[in-house]
């Protein structure tokens, strides 16, 4: 059995501290820093959860080209995070109050390090990465003959399987990324719930804003050196330390590249695992402060009180929560405002969590970015905005003391000014990249084709070249070719990044016929004019992510007030579980099968068998990224009309009753 055990120590009554199962231990002398301690501590957690988190966000393109897996898959893989944190959710939800909360933080961080750990286990079993390529080189050779009639040599294994074929089976060690992914979530549950209770038990209502702030501060931070940490990994070719890098033949901007997405990963495992370790040594709850020196009998009542809600709440059965639990659910689902807002947060969450998982791509096809640019750009052009806009929204909601009906106007019309600024992202484009035979014909008429038997023409019919590879090069006439064999190219010069190949006889015979008819490696660059497009579709972005995070803590407070005092605390946690089951876990899938439709050019994997999706018809690809989420929350508009009307008939009501009743009750009542 737990005691109480009481020891004196100066004026006053001993503050006292759980100990074991449920008995305290006195501690006036060392309580007054475990607060900072703690809030220290959950900070830097808060900053490990969502720093891995950003940073997965952004490695996604670089773990699918790593397996040549699709963008479904990639989206699966993606939700299995929410999928993991609903495994748990309800456990932490209700037992996990009762238990010692810094203790199951601590192996919640434990979790999600090892988590982590397993997500990057595949780059140490799988072997190096193999770049897709339709050329064998010879080394120590000047020449590489690649179109010669009847040249069979250069096309890929078809019948008889190469000792490298084994090799590939690997790719289904994404299986580990995924599981690693689940467990991420399930270890991320309990850090933000029992952090915050543990937090709002022992701290003063005046301080409570400022412990928040940086708690919120800390969920900016995270992401921000998440998406940096991503970026530099990006840069890193993903056997770093075990490759030259001068034997590399591609650059960051080929679509073939992958960055080493499992490095950061190890960095983020290390400072989860840290992040939790002071917690193993907080005690199971705090005094509230400013109670230390109360009088010694009103600390002994308070004891008391709290070993009579321990024995109560040993006592309550599985009925008696079941019974609490059904009336709260009934009035939670008649309550029209509530769940119209549950409807437009599933709407919303969906467009927002298909196009950020997906934003990396999307630079890198339409503008022709690097993935780790790609990654920077999308982390310092949203972030610091999103911050200021969340401090100025919440900063005006304090200041003219907002009722819910103006705070739900105020959510509307902010976030529907942002959403048509949205629609400006449509004259935010380049031009296609001509790639022939996909984008363009081989003499340079633009036309897109998703038949692969458009790569041959007159030019190269001869050549006896491997259809399915993707292996680009650049020709003099600017238009990129699929491969140097398909560019009708007889010889090259010169060795790694620096190759040249010669007599190019589809670089000759183009519409833009040169004397040089030569071609180097990788694709065409898109120009100046693509660059500018870029930087105004990330201005864009700046400004609507702005507005729109001005309308996040008017929207919020709908929500928080829409719910009864006693049904907050349930109501938030339906609301982010449905927001999870149906926006998190779907909407990277949906997304990326749609995204896949696109696909022009697939990958090949070393045996054959069709791999990652090296090039996509951009045009297509704009209007569904830019389009579904337009879409939805286009059609998030008509609940939000409809809370509107709601509340404007209740505030009328309230009105109307206030009216009727007497002054003296009135008067009475305040």
């Amino acid at each position: 059995m737990a005691t109480l055990q009481q020891a004196q120590g100066g004026k006053g009554c001993a503050v006292p501290v759980l100990t074991g199962e449920v008995g305290f231990k006195v501690s006036e002398d060392n309580v007054g820093g475990w607060e900072q301690v703690f809030l220290l501590a959950l900070s830097l957690a808060f900053v490990g959860k969502t720093m891995s988190g950003a940073y997965m966000n952004s490695m996604y393109t670089q773990i699918e080209k790593q397996f040549n897996i699709p963008a479904s898959l990639v989206g699966i893989i993606n939700g299995s995070f929410e999928i993991g944190n609903l495994l748990l959710i309800a456990f932490v939800s209700y037992f996990g109050g009762r238990l010692h909360r810094p203790k199951i933080i601590a192996l919640g961080c434990t979790v999600l390090s090892f988590g982590c750990l397993l997500i990057s286990l595949p780059h140490f079993l799988i072997g190096r990465y193999h770049i897709e390529s339709s050329i064998s080189p010879l080394e120590n050779s000047s020449v590489m003959p690649l179109c010669f009639v009847n040249q069979s040599s250069f096309s890929l294994p078809t019948e008889e399987p190469s000792t490298e074929c084994v090799k590939e089976s690997g790719s289904l060690l994404w299986i580990f990324v995924m599981v690693g992914n689940i467990v991420r979530g399930m270890g991320e549950t309990p850090i933000m719930p029992l952090g915050i209770s543990y937090l709002e038990d022992f701290a003063k209502t005046e301080n409570s804003p400022f412990y928040q702030g940086c708690l919120h501060t800390a969920t900016i931070i995270g992401p921000f050196v998440g998406f940096l940490l991503a970026s530099f990994c990006a840069k890193l070719f993903v056997d770093v330390g075990s490759v030259d890098p001068g034997d590399v033949a591609i650059t960051a901007t080929d679509t073939r590249w992958v960055g080493a997405w499992w490095l950061g990963i190890l960095i983020c495992a290390a400072l989860n695992l840290l992040a939790g370790v002071p917690f193993w040594f907080l005690p199971k709850s705090l005094v509230k402060e400013g109670e230390i020196n109360e009088p010694e009998e009103t600390c002994k009542k308070r004891i008391v009180l709290l070993q009579e809600n321990e024995k109560k709440e040993a006592k309550e059965t599985m009925y008696e929560i079941a019974k609490d639990f059904i009336p709260f659910l009934k009035a939670l689902f008649r309550n029209p405002v509530y769940m119209l807002f549950i409807c437009i947060t599933v709407l919303q969450f969906s467009a927002f969590n298909g196009m950020i998982s997906f934003m990396p791509k999307y630079l890198e096809q339409q503008f022709g970015k690097s993935a780790s640019d790609a990654i920077f750009l999308i982390g310092v052009y949203n972030l610091p905005v999103i911050c200021v806009g969340y401090f100025f929204g919440g900063l005006f909601m304090k200041k003219f003391k907002i009722n819910i009906y103006q705070a739900a106007h105020i959510a509307f019309w902010v976030s529907f000014l942002e959403y048509l600024l949205y629609f400006a992202a449509y004259w935010t484009v380049c031009d296609t990249s001509p790639v022939a035979g996909l984008t363009v014909s081989y003499e340079g008429i633009e036309q897109v084709s998703y038949a692969e038997s458009t790569v041959l023409a007159g030019c190269n019919r001869d050549c006896d070249c491997t259809l399915k590879s993707w292996d680009p090069v650049c020709g003099k006439n600017g238009i990129t070719y699929v491969s140097p064999c398909l560019a009708g190219c007889k010889a090259s010069r010169g060795t790694g990044k620096s190759v040249v190949f010669e007599n190019c006889t589809c670089v000759a015979a183009s519409e833009f016929s040169y004397q040089n008819a030569s071609a180097i490696l990788g694709q065409c660059d898109r120009g100046e004019s693509c660059d500018k497009m870029l930087h105004y579709f990330l201005i864009l972005q700046l400004v609507c992510s702005f507005i729109f995070s001005l309308a996040a803590m008017p929207g919020y407070m709908v929500l928080i007030r829409s719910l009864k005092p006693e049904e907050k605390s349930f109501g938030v946690g339906i609301h982010e579980l449905a927001s999870r089951v149906f926006a998190g876990i779907p909407s990277p899938i949906y997304f990326g099968a749609l995204i896949d439709t696109t696909c022009l050019k697939w990958g090949t994997m070393t045996c054959g068998g069709e791999g990652a999706c090296r090039m996509y018809d951009i045009v297509t690809y704009r209007w569904l990224y830019l389009g579904l989420p337009a879409i939805l929350r286009g059609v998030s508009y008509f609940p939000c009309a409809l809370i509107l009307f709601i509340l404007k008939k209740k505030l009328k009501s309230e009105s109307k009753t206030l009216l009727n009743t007497p002054i003296e009750l009135q008067n009475k009542g305040q």
